[in-house]
């Protein structure tokens, strides 16, 4: 079972190249036990108002195509995920990373991620 980083999910969808060999063949394998953290559709949000990633539809119809399209589950981030990402060691400062780790964790995913930073945290499945 995979959960997806807010890039890889923005890779599948716009750009299949950016994906490593690894993780194409990851999400190939595991087509039927893909998963996303809730947390993702508020990072791809904040890019495009901030300005940093631009989508052909607003953020919100964008995300539930997205997930539909490669029928990938939301998993909400609820308190256990919560304390779970402030408790993790300071290897990485990105808040919406760590509920993405917490959330992998929680729930005995294997993350799909080219991040250098989420691979440092030990008991954390990484694969690209």
């Amino acid at each position: 079972m995979i959960l997806l980083d807010t890039c890889t999910l923005l890779w599948l969808v716009s750009d299949q190249t950016q994906l490593s060999g690894k993780a194409r063949k990851m999400i190939k394998d595991n087509a039927a036990a893909l998963f996303i953290s809730s947390i993702s559709a508020f990072e791809i949000a904040i890019k495009v108002r901030s300005g940093k990633l631009k989508l052909p539809l607003r953020s919100d119809k964008w995300y539930a195509e997205a997930i539909r399209c490669h029928q990938i589950s939301e998993i909400p981030i609820d308190g256990d995920i919560a304390l779970k990402s402030a408790e993790l060691p300071q290897h990485h400062n990105d808040p919406c990373d760590r509920f993405i780790i917490a959330t992998a964790l929680n729930n005995d995913l294997t993350v799909l991620t080219p991040d250098k930073h989420i691979k440092k945290y030990k008991h954390l499945k990484v694969i690209w």
